[in-house]
């Protein structure tokens, strides 16, 4: 993920049964096509350069390291870990709270929905029968990334859509690369698991 140009437009694809979606950057250029393997029991997300798949640069996979009720391990294509995810169990039931790690898994970011509020009357009226299609397009929950100091470096919003089908992040302070390769990698499969749980 080098000279990457934000914002990055993210775009999951209705036609199909799997979680799929694909990444542009600010040139509308497709950066990467994330495509998560449905029916594992260890869930895997792979993440390839573009929708024809010639090439897988990330792998994202679960796994029970710390007390967290979820954790995800970024490989690249090499077989180098380059970082990890983690949700922080209770403190996530309100608003979602992601925990960033860097390779050497020492916390180095932090992922924070701005309002829980969005979330729950999101779900709340997503359940009414015809209603329910237009909630893409009234409740857009946003998340925002810090570094350990609170000082803001990006920031990931729901645009308005059907079916919540568009994200935009931004980056809105400094990272170095690495950190920028962790923070869009976190982005993606935080996107996936919000997405699930409503």
């Amino acid at each position: 993920m080098q000279n990457i140009q934000f914002p990055l437009t993210l775009t999951f694809k209705i036609s199909t049964f799997s979680n799929d979606f694909t990444v542009q950057d600010a040139n509308g250029r497709t950066i990467n096509y994330v495509k998560q393997k449905l029916f594992k029991f260890i869930e895997e997300v792979n993440v390839f350069s573009d929708e024809a798949k010639p090439e897988q640069l990330y792998t994202i996979s679960a796994n029970k390291w710390l007390d967290f009720s979820a954790a995800y391990s970024f490989t690249n294509q090499t077989g180098e870990q380059v970082g990890s995810v983690a949700r922080k169990g209770w403190a996530s039931l309100w608003k979602a709270r992601y925990e960033i790690y860097d390779e050497q898994r020492n916390q180095d970011l932090l992922i924070q929905e701005d309002n829980g509020w969005v979330k729950v009357a999101d779900s709340l009226l997503s359940e009414i029968p015809l209603l329910g299609m237009f909630t893409g397009y009234v409740f857009n929950p946003s998340y925002t990334v810090t570094k350990p100091g609170g000082d803001e470096v990006a920031m990931l919003t729901k645009e308005r859509s059907f079916f919540g089908r568009r994200f935009t992040v931004h980056k809105t302070g400094e990272l170095d690369s690495k950190e920028t390769e962790r923070v869009i990698l976190s982005l993606m499969m935080m996107i996936l698991l919000e997405r699930r749980r409503g």
